[in-house]
C-alpha cells in the first residue's frame, strides 16, 4: 500500500447546505471530520431530519479511528448520536462542542457509553496515522476550530465554518498567523467553507446585532420574546447583555434552549448573572416592560416554544398586544415556509414581530469573498477544494480561487461520494462511492422508500379512502357489507352520491371476484384498490391514497 497516498471522501455537505461530513483515508485507517444533519425539504413529508448515509463507515467500522468535530452547530454535529449507535469510536472536540454533543447523547441514552475527548488549539493530537492541529476560528458559536491534518501525503487544511470578525464577542479571533505558518510550511490542499462565496466584501461583525438589539429593547413597550438557535451562544450572550443593560429579567423557554444555556453558563461560555434569571412561572410577577423571554423555535419547528406561542398553544406564555417578538436567525433553506407561517400567526396575535427582512437582527457566521481570499492568500495551497455549500456556492468559490491565481486544473470540484486522491504531491478524483442520505422519522433511521414518500404526498394533497371488508376464512365470502371511510378527501360536488357509487363499485368487485373464484385476500385487495383508484380519478380528477383491507374472520 502506498503510504504517501491520502484519500478524501465527502459523505455530505457538497452541493447542499448541511449534512457536513468528510472522511480521510490513509493506509486504510479512517478519520471522520464532522457528522452533521440537514433539515428536510418540503417534499420529504413526515421526515424530521436528514443525515448522511453511514454505509461506507458501517462496512469499515473497525478502521475508523475517530470523529473530529469542528464546532457545535447542528449541521456539523447533529448526526453524531445516530453514528455512535452504529460505530463506537472516540469523538474529539473543543470543550463547548463536546458539551453540546453531550446534551444530544443524553437525549439518545448514549452519554454513558460515549468516549468524548477534549481538544485544544495549542495541543496537536496524533489520531492513528493523522497528525491533527487545531486552529481557532471565529464563527457564530464559540470554540470553533479549523483542522490541519498531516500525513506523509502532505498537509490538508479543513477550514470548518469561519469568518474574520475583528472584534468577536469572546475576543477569540481567527488565528491568521497559524494559517500563515501552515502556508509557509506547505499546504497540499485547502478545503474551505463556501456558504457565503456569492457575497462580496466581508461579513458584518456579530457585535452589530447587539447594537440593533439594544435599540429595539430601548423602545419596546412590553415584554420582549427573542428566538434564536439554541447553539448560537454568541447571540444569546448579546441578548443577555441587552436585557441586563435595560434592567430586564430573563426567562428561558424551550428544552434545547434551557439545556444549552445551563451548560454554557456552567462551562463559562455564557455570562448570565443569577440575579437576572427567572423561571417561566415567574414572568407574571414582573411588569411586562421588565421581562425578556429567550425562546427556541427560530426555524418554525412545529413543536417548538415559539410556534406554540404563535398558535396560542403554550401553557405558560400567552401573547399580549404589546409584546415584541424578535426572530434573531435566518431561515435554513427548506424552513422558509414554516418560519413565515409563524411570523404571520405572531402578527395576527397582535405582537410586533422583528426579523431579518425588516431589521439587522441577524448576521452570518460565514466568511464572505474578501475573507475567503484572505484564507487562500495565507495558506497558499497547491490545490483547492470548495466545501460546505450548494453547487452555486462551490462554483463561485472555485471561481474566486481562480481569480487568486490557482489554475483550473488545481481546483477540485467534488461531489458527495467522490474519492479525492492525494498522491505524490498531486490531487485527482479517482472514483466514487455511494453517498446518499438517510432519513430520521421520529426515532427511526433508514431509507424512506420512494413509494412511502409518494403515499405521503397523496395523503397531503388528496387524502385517503379506506375500504375494510370482512370475509369468511373458509371460502372468502363477505361476512358483512364493506365499511368505507375517507379522511382529508375533498369533493365539492355531491359527495354523498359519490360515496354511494364507491360502495356500489366495491360490491360489484366483490361479486365479480366470487364469480371468478378469487378468495385470496391479497388478490381481492389489489382488485379493489386498482378499480377504485381508476374510478375515483375518472370522476374527480383526484388521486387519493386508496387502502383496501380484507380481513379474514
Amino acid at each position: 500500500m502506498n503510504k504517501s497516498k491520502l484519500r478524501i471522501i465527502p459523505l455530505g455537505g457538497l452541493g447542499e447546505i448541511g449534512k457536513n461530513m468528510m472522511v480521510l483515508d490513509h493506509g486504510g485507517r479512517l478519520l471522520v471530520i464532522d457528522a452533521g444533519l440537514a433539515f428536510p425539504r418540503d417534499e420529504l413529508l413526515g421526515i424530521d431530519l436528514v443525515i448522511p448515509d453511514f454505509s461506507f463507515l458501517r462496512e469499515r467500522a473497525d478502521s475508523v479511528e475517530a470523529v473530529l468535530l469542528t464546532h457545535g452547530h447542528e449541521d456539523h454535529v447533529g448526526a453524531v448520536p445516530f453514528l455512535l449507535r452504529e460505530i463506537n469510536v472516540p469523538v474529539y472536540g473543543t470543550r463547548l462542542t463536546l458539551g453540546l454533543v453531550g446534551n444530544k447523547l443524553e437525549e439518545h441514552g448514549l452519554s454513558g457509553s460515549a468516549d468524548l475527548r477534549e481538544i485544544s488549539p495549542d495541543r496537536p493530537e496524533q489520531i492513528g496515522p493523522f497528525r491533527c492541529e487545531f486552529i481557532s476560528v471565529t464563527h457564530s458559536i464559540p470554540d470553533g476550530v479549523a483542522v490541519a491534518v498531516t500525513t506523509p501525503a502532505g498537509t490538508v487544511v479543513h477550514s470548518g465554518d469561519f469568518k474574520l470578525d475583528p472584534n468577536p464577542i469572546d475576543r477569540r479571533r481567527t488565528n491568521l498567523s497559524k494559517f500563515g505558518e501552515l502556508g509557509a510550511q506547505g499546504v497540499l490542499l485547502l478545503m474551505s467553507d463556501s456558504t457565503n462565496a456569492e457575497i462580496e466584501g466581508v461579513t458584518d461583525p456579530e457585535r452589530s446585532v447587539g447594537k440593533t438589539l439594544d435599540e429595539i429593547f430601548a423602545l419596546a413597550p412590553g415584554r420582549i420574546i427573542v428566538a434564536s438557535f439554541a447553539s448560537h451562544i454568541h447571540r444569546i450572550q448579546q441578548i443577555v447583555n441587552a436585557a441586563r443593560h435595560h434592567r430586564r429579567k430573563l426567562a428561558v423557554v424551550g428544552r434545547s434552549m434551557i439545556r444549552n444555556v445551563q451548560m454554557a453558563r456552567e462551562l463559562g461560555y455564557l455570562d448570565a448573572p443569577r440575579d437576572m434569571m427567572i423561571s417561566l412561572g415567574e414572568i407574571d410577577d414582573y411588569k411586562s416592560r421588565k421581562v425578556v423571554i429567550l425562546s427556541s423555535g427560530s426555524q418554525g419547528e412545529p413543536l417548538s416554544a415559539l410556534t406554540r406561542m404563535a398558535y396560542n398553544d403554550h401553557k405558560k406564555v400567552k401573547l399580549k398586544q404589546d409584546d415584541t417578538v424578535i426572530i434573531s436567525a435566518r431561515p435554513v433553506p427548506g424552513n422558509e415556509i414554516s418560519v413565515h407561517q409563524v411570523i404571520n400567526r405572531l402578527f395576527r396575535a397582535g405582537a410586533n414581530v422583528i426579523y431579518e427582512s425588516v431589521a439587522p437582527v441577524h448576521v452570518s457566521g460565514h466568511a464572505a469573498r474578501e475573507e475567503l481570499k484572505m484564507l487562500i492568500n495565507l495558506t497558499q495551497p497547491k490545490y483547492f477544494m470548495p466545501i460546505h455549500g450548494e453547487f452555486r456556492h462551490l462554483h463561485f468559490h472555485s471561481q474566486l480561487a481562480e481569480e487568486m491565481g490557482l489554475k483550473k486544473d488545481r481546483i477540485i470540484m467534488a461531489s458527495n461520494g467522490d474519492i479525492v486522491e492525494l498522491s505524490d504531491g498531486k490531487v485527482r478524483i479517482a472514483g466514487s462511492i455511494e453517498a446518499g442520505m438517510a432519513f430520521v422519522d421520529g426515532l427511526d433511521v433508514g431509507d424512506i422508500h420512494e413509494v412511502t414518500l409518494r403515499d405521503r404526498k397523496k395523503l397531503s394533497r388528496d387524502g385517503t379512502i379506506l375500504v375494510v371488508l370482512p370475509v369468511r376464512e373458509q371460502d372468502g365470502s363477505p361476512v358483512a357489507p364493506p365499511e368505507i371511510s375517507d379522511k382529508g378527501f375533498v369533493y365539492m360536488r355531491n359527495r354523498k352520491e359519490l360515496m354511494k357509487e364507491v360502495s356500489a363499485l366495491v360490491d360489484e368487485i366483490i361479486k365479480e371476484g366470487a364469480a371468478q373464484g378469487i378468495s385470496e385476500p391479497g388478490l381481492l385487495q389489489e382488485h379493489i384498490h386498482d378499480r377504485l383508484a381508476r374510478f375515483i380519478y375518472k370522476k374527480t380528477k383526484k388521486r387519493p391514497l386508496i387502502i383496501a383491507v380484507v380481513v379474514e374472520v
